[in-house]
């Protein structure tokens, strides 16, 4: 009787939540479903916090809902464009820089200049590479500025360096008992970072790896001496040689590296890591403020079937609110318009100003015009500067086999 009894009542309850559960389907099926792959969201804490600031997007809406994508880092590239290549995909999706580039040649973008009206917002100065052939294809979603990080007990009267020479001589001072003045990469398991700590060199030495047009200056008097520079630093036996970034970032935290030039991600993980041991930034010690910039767009799929509804979602991502947010979730990064940071953010990472002081000045790592040839450049590149490292070849050298290489084999095909 009392299996009989429970089983009579819960009828009326299984039908209350079938209709609810169809109530909830149909409203859902009224909406606009699109999605969002981004790989932030497969980070532990800052993917959570993503989610969540899309789900606000999802509580203001009655016809739309984005549904976020998450693909791992390592496969995310190859898995976006096989998509988008069968003509599917995301329908919003963020790139980083190059393939960014190489999908909008590829027309797998759809234009934005009917969406975005860039006399609506104060776009920071990265916006400027959001358009291939002036057509705008993406819009910022996250940009990292480079600077100098410091160890401050480590340096004298606790003051960064003001010119490259003053730099040498307080890495030489710091360096010894199993501490460095420095570190940054020199081996060719890590060329990917190798490649962004010779471009802030070559940066900061006045250089560019192209043109604007694409003409290529890699053997450029500016380029050579950033790579002289480079090697410089490597000779004077300031650096923990053969170490990996996740070792000498490590050794930072810990205390026995006195400086670095590193990405606003990495000085978020530090003080993180480091808390007994703050982290300060400036400026990088080179003659000229250009440092290299890891810069990501939000585009649209040229497949998506739901255009109106992805710019729906853009044009309320740039409003004032969620760009502030946006930016406090990510960390030291730059979003896409102009935003002043909190007085609670600066006082608990005061290095985030000189981040943020560094966003007019900082370039894409990319060789302009090139920018779908960069796998094949960087192997050229840092070959090239491995070889001036370890093998004896000048700079000049090493740079005029560059040249050659990309003049006579890169472009010819």
């Amino acid at each position: 009787m009392i299996k009989k009894s429970r089983g009579y009542r819960m009828v009326p309850v299984i039908g209350a939540a079938a209709i609810a559960l169809s109530l909830a389907q149909a409203s859902a099926q009224e909406k606009t479903v699109i999605t969002f792959s981004a790989s932030h969201f497969a980070e532990v804490g800052r993917g959570d916090a993503l989610r969540e600031w899309v789900a606000k997007f999802n509580g203001s809406q009655d016809e739309i809902e984005v549904q976020p994508i998450t693909i791992p880092f390592s496969s995310y590239a190859s898995t976006i464009f096989t998509q988008m290549g069968g003509g599917a995909g995301p329908d919003l999706v963020r790139f980083d820089l190059p393939e960014f580039y190489a999908a909008a040649n590829a027309g797998r973008l759809l234009p934005m200049d009917d969406v975005i009206d860039d006399a609506q917002y104060d776009f920071t100065s990265a916006d400027a590479y959001m358009k291939v052939d002036d057509t705008r294809f993406g819009v910022v979603f996250d940009s990292a500025n480079y600077a100098l990080i410091y160890n401050a007990d480590l340096l004298p009267g606790g003051e960064p360096p003001k010119d490259f020479d003053e730099f040498l001589e307080y890495a030489k001072a710091a360096t010894g008992n199993d501490n460095y003045g420095f570190a940054y990469r020199a081996t060719m398991a890590e060329r990917g970072g190798v490649w962004y700590d010779v471009t802030n060199f070559v940066y900061g030495f006045g250089g560019r790896w192209s043109l604007p047009d694409g003409t290529p200056t890699f053997n450029s008097p500016e380029v050579v001496a950033g790579i002289e520079a480079y090697k410089q630093v490597y000779d004077a036996e300031v650096i923990p040689r053969g170490t990996d970034a996740a070792t000498y970032r490590r050794m930072f935290w810990e205390g026995r590296v006195a400086m670095e030039i590193d990405n606003g991600g990495v000085a978020t993980i530090l003080t993180a890591q480091g808390a007994d041991k703050p982290i300060h930034a400036s400026a990088s010690p080179f003659p000229h403020p250009e440092q290299g910039m890891i810069l990501a767009p939000v585009t649209i799929n040229a497949n998506t079937k739901a255009p109106e509804a992805a710019g729906t979602f853009l044009k309320w991502a740039l409003e004032p609110e969620q760009q502030q947010e946006l930016q406090q979730l990510l960390g030291a990064a730059n979003v896409a318009t102009v935003v002043e940071r909190s007085e609670e953010e600066l006082a608990a990472n005061p290095w985030l100003a000189a981040y943020d002081a560094q966003t007019p000045n900082s370039v894409p790592a990319l060789a302009q015009g090139l920018e779908e040839k960069s796998p094949e450049i960087q192997q050229i590149v840092v070959e090239q500067v491995l070889r001036v490292l370890q093998g004896g070849v000048s700079p000049q050298d090493a740079m005029d086999r560059v040249q050659e290489h990309v003049e006579t084999r890169i472009l010819r095909r």
